[in-house]
């Protein structure tokens, strides 16, 4: 039997991609759309109008739907549904609270915010490189006072295109890592109609993505203990986060200095072996890391919807020195990185017995 899902934050962006995945998801049937007051009372179809964003069409399943207000109906919602996605466009104390609030009424949330990622008790997961972070869940649950509701979180975006390249190898020690991802615009929500500014332009700084991609990888690399997850130390991370023109991909440069000799042959062999989950999870890739010897590959238009969006690509392999080397990874940002990511958590969740 199908898990009842709702979708909180379904007008935007991220919420519309979530729509399409979720369509003829085998495990999960979205019951309830809801959204900001603005969009409430209004059926799906009317309340984004021409803000559909999205390649495909809109799903004859969910325009009919009447969207809820997420903050208001709350007790409509929990009623309706086993968990939530969550992608909300709100200030970030209000989407903790939000989250939170869900969470204590015994509903799990699967978070595409960064509102609760660096609570010490919320998993933030990369599947395929933390999944046992979610043990974390049991503390959180005794903080919360609650027996079903928690709260999980999918990581930031852009981290997905270097962190699961570098994971395999931290036994060789991280002494230093220089990042500089080339990021779509889709990742402020946005296309090359609602944001012309764009068309031929490079803007150098993303607000606040900086922070996000120097600290996240801090915890995704982090232990657990009895009740949360102390991040890593002794890791320093330097990233430029520029924006490009470019609809969908985050691409990153990656520069990292171990503190143990290291060889590109090492390092390709075991990319070129890294498979998925050991677990059936309907939306995992069959090939997790896709390593490219071509010089000018991984390429964002070409490589970006590699395993549904799913799979990470990378290539450009360089030895610096015996201890340093250089690549370039690639990651879809409105799959892997958002909604394909917070699909993929829900489903190890399932798998995990946590929801």
């Amino acid at each position: 039997m199908k898990k009842n899902v709702a979708l909180i934050g379904a007008t935007g962006m991220v919420g519309q991609r979530f729509l399409l995945l979720l369509e003829n998801h085998p495990w999960f049937e979205v019951k309830v759309l809801a959204a900001s007051k603005n969009s409430s009372g209004k059926i799906y179809k009317d309340a984004v109008g021409s803000r559909w964003r999205m390649n495909k069409a809109m799903p004859d399943k969910y325009q009919g739907l009447i969207v809820l207000d997420a903050t208001a109906d709350y007790e409509k919602i929990v009623k309706a549904v086993d968990f939530i996605f969550c992608a909300v466009d709100m200030p970030k104390d209000d989407t903790k609270a939000l989250e939170e609030l869900y969470a204590k009424y015994e509903i799990p949330v699967v978070s595409n915010n960064s509102a609760n990622r660096m609570v010490k008790d919320v998993p933030m997961i990369i599947p395929e490189v933390n999944f046992n972070h979610l043990d974390v869940i049991l503390a959180q649950r005794k903080r919360l006072g609650t027996k079903k509701g928690f709260i999980a979180a999918k990581s930031n975006c852009s981290i997905q295109s270097y962190v699961p390249l570098v994971n395999p190898f931290l036994d060789y020690g991280i002494a230093e890592m220089t990042i500089t991802t080339l990021q779509a615009i889709s990742g402020a929500g946005k296309d090359f109609n609602s944001w012309p500014e764009m068309i031929d332009n490079v803007i150098p700084f993303i607000g606040g993505e900086e922070t996000k991609s120097e600290t996240e990888p801090l915890k995704i690399w982090g232990k657990l203990n009895d009740s949360e997850i102390v991040n890593a130390t002794n890791i320093p991370i330097h990233a430029t986060c520029i924006r490009v023109p470019v609809t969908d991909g985050h691409m990153a440069s990656v520069k990292v200095r171990f503190k143990k000799k290291i060889d590109i042959k090492t390092i390709k062999d075991n990319w070129k072996n890294n498979k998925s989950l050991n677990l059936d999870l309907p939306s995992s890739p069959k090939q997790f890391i896709h390593y490219f010897e071509e010089e000018n590959f991984p390429q964002t238009k070409l490589h970006r919807d590699l395993e549904s969006g799913m799979s990470i690509s990378c290539g450009r392999l360089r030895q610096i020195d015996s201890y340093t080397v250089s690549f370039v990874g690639l990651s879809h940002n409105t799959l892997r990185g958002a909604a394909g990511g917070a699909v993929l958590l829900a489903e190890l969740l399932c798998a995990k017995n946590y929801i």
